[in-house]
């Protein structure tokens, strides 16, 4: 029976890869997000490229009301094989941004958090009922240790990976996996502003890394692995040192 894999933000450029890499194993793809335009191209790029079922879906984070029928239509059309879900979906606006205008922060309390806690909630019984299948989600090294550049944005993803452990113990009886990827910076568009950051992934290689994960692991995983040793010791930094730091 052929899988099926829900992306969640699919015009990232890391869902995008990830979209790519579950083609090439052979799952069909249900394909969510606001710009349907776009999630059309895709699509049909991989029905052909693949010979795999593609559709686009729209799809709003902070549309909470929708997520129910949103939910339904993707169970029926993932039909008898096992659902999985790929949630790349987020907004990273400046901090100082954030910080002189609460709409931005209320904004991305909304989507980062709100929203992935109200979609993943609304897919809770779904996954239970076909006992089995994975949840990726992507968290960030952002949310090891608030840092004064970016430390909101860090916040939502802290506050997502505690909700996804919550998650993961709820749906383990049903035969569910959940994985949180702690990403460290990847080279796409909400990256493209910053300055050169250290170890920096392509979407490409990021993406196939996540697979490989998502078909075994659970809990969280840091990507690259390099940063489990560098957020080690962030995280045990002493406070004075550490809100002197320029980071």
């Amino acid at each position: 029976m052929r899988e099926t894999w829900l992306i969640l933000g699919a015009s990232s450029a890391v869902a995008r890869a990830f979209a790519r890499e579950a083609a090439e194993h052979g799952a069909a793809l249900l394909l969510a997000g606001r710009d349907m335009e776009d999630l059309g191209h895709q699509a049909t790029d991989l029905a052909i490229r693949h010979a795999v079922p593609a559709v686009p879906m729209r799809f709003e984070a902070r549309d909470l009301a929708s997520h129910a029928g949103f939910v339904a239509e993707c169970r029926e059309r993932a039909g008898e094989g096992l659902l999985n879900v790929f949630l790349a979906f987020g907004v990273m606006p400046d901090q100082a941004e954030a910080d002189a205008d609460p709409a931005v922060a209320a904004g991305m309390v909304e989507t980062n958090f709100t929203g992935a806690v109200s979609v993943l909630g609304t897919l809770g019984p779904v996954l239970e009922a076909q006992r089995g299948g994975v949840v990726v989600a992507l968290g960030s090294v952002a949310g090891d240790r608030g840092r004064k550049r970016n430390f909101l944005y860090g916040a939502t993803k802290a506050a997502l990976l505690t909700y996804l452990q919550g998650y993961a113990a709820r749906l383990s009886g049903a035969g569910v996996r959940v994985l949180c990827i702690k990403a460290g910076p990847v080279d796409t568009g909400m990256t493209w502003a910053l300055p050169k950051l250290p170890f920096m992934a392509s979407p490409r290689a990021f993406a196939a890394a996540a697979w490989q994960k998502a078909r075994r692991g659970s809990g969280s995983a840091y990507l690259p692995g390099i940063w489990w040793p560098v957020m080690s010791i962030i995280r045990l930094l002493p406070t004075p040192i550490f809100n002197r730091l320029d980071i």
